[in-house]
């Protein structure tokens, strides 16, 4: 079959779109052959086979306020997207977004009569923080999505709330959840930290670990909050940030007045290779966003083994069973996260149990479920216009 991915952020974007993308990619190749529409990573356009993958870059513009993001240039973009598809001949496109590269796609494809699927990784809480009256633009934001989207001929998402989500918010139905899917031969128990704590000056002691990008909807004051509690119980607890973005400051900032800056550890960016050693490194992992529509970090500490604690909105409970891998506290209570803190941190059974139990529950979202459900979809688009509800797993 001759797949072409649709991707407005791809690889090197830090986020959980791209990773999707990149690694859906990396499990059809071989099996397929794969192309990658995506923004080129300066202002060039150019074709890039990498193994089995052939990626077409499209000309880009940096996105203000994002450093080292950038988006397809929107400037001719339909033509060029009629181009490559005229060129390519896919069996079927792969959208990941509505945006810029995703729209140009599905409407080349649509023209073309080449099968569309779609899947949607939006929420505009993820992007009005960065835009002016970026709340007054939410209803708007979505109406736009739901236009784009409707026109592929099936849409998916990460999670059963996601789908719902989109539906409810005007996305033609059904859209199928279907999760993104996690390596469970790279997150798993047992994989040594040490080399990545001397890497990262990381002392060994009790661990909070969040993964992920710093920017405001992750709302990392509320961990950073929470903190002088845990160490009010726990003296010598810390909590380790791997990533990078606008928020550091004002954490920094933050932490100080707190009177916990020795306790909070900014590990910046982790490569790729790193990041199995980051999660084996913590004793709890904590995401405090009120914005997932699935989040691939929760899974990756879930698949390490890890307690996991989230906020209870969003596509979280879908993780985070509370009480059982882990637990939820409501969004925003500093002082609820600090009491779940200092519990699987003075617990050590109960912490092994729920770790036990992430992995448990990580392995029904193994990536070759996922790989396999969307070679089944594509499948289904190529041979039959029969509604799809129910033949899906």
């Amino acid at each position: 079959m001759k797949i072409l991915i649709g991707a407005d952020t791809y690889a090197p974007d830090v986020n959980g779109a791209s990773y999707f993308a990149q690694r859906l990619v990396a499990s059809l190749a071989g099996r397929h052959e794969v192309h990658v529409a995506r923004p080129s990573t300066d202002r060039k356009t150019r074709t890039v086979t990498s193994g089995d993958v052939v990626e077409h870059h499209l000309t880009s513009l940096p996105v203000l306020r994002r450093r080292g993001f950038r988006f397809a240039s929107p400037a001719g973009l339909n033509s060029r997207a009629r181009r490559l598809l005229e060129s390519v001949r896919p069996d079927v496109v792969h959208v990941q977004s509505h945006f810029f590269i995703g729209r140009a796609v599905i409407r080349a494809a649509t023209d073309l009569g080449i099968p569309v699927v779609a899947t949607n990784h939006f929420m505009p809480e993820n992007l009005t923080h960065y835009l002016p009256w970026g709340e007054r633009l939410h209803d708007w934001a979505w109406a736009d999505a739901a236009r784009v989207l409707s026109r592929a001929d099936v849409v998916t998402a990460p999670t059963p709330y996601a789908a719902a989500l989109a539906e409810r918010s005007g996305v033609a139905g059904p859209v199928l959840p279907i999760s993104c899917g996690m390596d469970l031969s790279r997150f798993r128990v047992g994989t040594p930290a040490a080399g990545f704590r001397l890497r990262y000056g990381v002392p060994a002691r009790p661990t909070i670990a969040y993964v992920g990008r710093l920017d405001k909807e992750k709302n990392l004051d509320v961990l950073v909050r929470a903190l002088p509690a845990v160490r009010a119980a726990v003296p010598d607890a810390q909590v380790v940030l791997a990533g990078t973005g606008a928020e550091r400051r004002t954490l920094v900032r933050l932490a100080t007045s707190l009177g916990v800056a020795d306790a909070l550890i900014f590990a910046g960016f982790v490569d790729d290779d790193d990041l199995p050693a980051a999660y084996a490194a913590a004793d709890v992992f904590v995401n405090a966003g009120t914005a997932e529509l699935q989040s691939l970090v929760t899974l990756e500490a879930m698949a390490s083994g890890k307690p996991v604690l989230g906020a209870d909105a969003a596509a979280l409970p879908h993780l985070v069973h509370d009480g059982d891998n882990g637990y939820l506290f409501p969004p925003g209570d500093s002082a609820t996260l600090a009491a779940r803190l200092i519990d699987v941190l003075t617990n050590p059974d109960r912490a092994a149990t729920m770790g036990r139990r992430s992995r448990a529950l990580a392995e029904e979202h193994d990536v070759s479920r996922t790989v396999a459900a969307f070679e089944d979809l594509y499948a289904l688009r190529l041979t039959s216009a029969a509604p799809l509800v129910g033949q899906l797993s």
